[in-house]
């Protein structure tokens, strides 16, 4: 990561480092020194290292449509988000003037709102923002009634599924496990995969259930909502049903997003949840992508021999498996906010400058080139982003009827208690693991005790 342009030339709030120079020079009676002006404010933009090409595009691109009067400096943070977090939060719990935009989880938005470290969006740059933009990414970007964030990017899961296992895809939970069990009766793939292992992706697999059941897990006011009702006991339920089926993926407890992908394109998966770009690696030529999977026998079962078929040949896509047969599926969705800091100057440029970050062809660019999903509407029609996601139509379905995360400061520390809970999914026990869950997350929620 490159360092920061130092804020006393960038930001011109004393003079210019040569002005102090000068003036050493004049007390040692030095005559003859003069100073230039200062160049224009310098706005450092902190992403995450995946397309931080694209995001540094992005700075560039708005740096010229600036003409002069400032300049965006994009700045790569780790690569994994929860490293992100640590490094912004340190410098901002610090005070750092060199951050001035950040790209934040959308996990990340009433955390840092609550803490004092991002700005409220003024009433008519919101308004700006929130002309145009799909509701369930801007609303990852609202707390408690203000907009705090403007959404750069999206992702939702879809079920990716194998046409010559089943036919027609399952549209519930249910229908898909007795599918899966019934191939395993005939020797067929069968596995449904899915994010269970001890991360924050068996978090997001509860919530989708929980949401999908009609159930909350924390309001935005901190009252422990997850069980109320039955929908915990649902959602819990399927995840042990999945853990646990003779016909499932024995790895099933340490699978991510990757792993998932890999047991599809290997041939032995016959249904996945998965974010999109599975869709893309399993048409990407190796070594970058799948190059089209394994090749399959006539009964659909992987074989080294050349068939001339392969899974890419029977793969295809359909919306989240529901819980409730007579309600689509309410999908937890991802993706990054632009955050306007407090450490920072120059706030108003900062506005401005993270509305031409996410504007129309900045999204473009990230969702073609580097893979993010975008959240301004108009892109879903657009011949070019539908070129890049033939599962366009599926996707902008699945945004629409999105879930969030609580909205909490405390979601971090209430999704570590969720993982340790759920994780292995074949051992929960959906009658006990619900009332424990409500005393776990509210300790969570009040700061009380340790993690695991």
């Amino acid at each position: 990561m490159g360092e920061p342009v130092n804020s006393t030339l960038r930001r011109s709030r004393g003079r210019p480092l040569a002005v102090a120079t000068c003036g050493l020079l004049v007390a040692a009676a030095v005559a003859g020194c003069s100073s230039g002006p200062a160049g224009p404010p310098v706005l450092n933009f902190y992403t995450p290292a995946d397309n931080a090409t694209g995001y540094a595009a992005g700075a560039e691109a708005c740096t010229e449509a600036a003409n002069g009067r400032y300049v965006v400096t994009q700045q790569t943070l780790p690569k994994a988000a929860d490293d992100q977090r640590l490094q912004l939060a340190r410098r901002l719990v610090a005070g750092d003037s060199e951050v001035d935009l950040v790209a934040m989880d959308v996990t990340w938005t009433a955390e840092f709102a609550e803490a004092g470290w991002i700005e409220p969006w003024p009433e008519q740059a919101a308004a700006a923002i929130e002309q145009g933009t799909l509701e369930g990414p801007l609303e990852t970007a609202r707390y408690q009634g203000q907009l705090w964030a403007a959404p750069l990017n999206t992702n939702t899961q879809l079920l990716w599924y194998r046409t010559d296992l089943a036919p027609q895809p399952p549209q519930t939970w249910d229908e898909m496990i007795q599918m899966s069990e019934a191939l395993h009766d005939q020797g067929l793939p069968s596995y449904i995969e899915v994010q269970a292992a001890q991360y924050e992706g068996i978090s997001v697999w509860f919530n989708t259930l929980l949401t999908s059941a009609g159930g909350q897990l924390v309001s935005e006011n901190g009252d422990v909502l997850v069980d109320d009702g039955d929908a915990a006991r649902k959602a819990t339920s399927i995840m042990q049903r999945v853990g646990s089926s003779p016909a499932g993926d024995p790895s099933l407890s340490v699978a991510q997003e990757n792993d998932g992908r890999l047991q599809m394109e290997a041939g032995l998966a016959a249904f996945q949840v998965n974010y999109p770009f599975v869709n893309a690696s399993i048409n990407t030529p190796p070594p970058d992508g799948g190059g089209g999977g394994t090749f399959i026998d006539e009964q659909g079962r992987p074989t080294a021999e050349d068939t001339g078929r392969r899974v890419v040949d029977v793969f295809a896509w359909a919306p989240y498996p529901r819980v409730d047969p007579d309600k689509p599926a309410t999908v937890t969705i991802g993706g990054l906010n632009i955050g306007v800091s407090t450490t920072g100057g120059n706030q108003d440029l900062a506005f401005e400058a993270a509305q031409c970050l996410r504007n129309r062809e900045n999204q473009l660019t990230n969702a073609t080139e580097g893979g993010v999903p975008p959240t301004l509407s108009e892109l879903y029609d657009d011949p070019a982003f539908q070129a890049e996601y033939p599962a366009w139509e599926a996707i902008r379905d699945s945004l629409e009827s999105a879930s969030v995360r609580p909205k909490t400061p405390a979601y971090t520390s209430i999704s570590i208690v969720l993982a340790d809970l759920l994780n292995p999914p074949a051992q929960i026990d959906p009658d006990t693991i619900v009332p424990r869950m409500a005393t776990e997350v509210e300790r969570a929620v009040n700061s009380e005790g340790l993690v695991p």
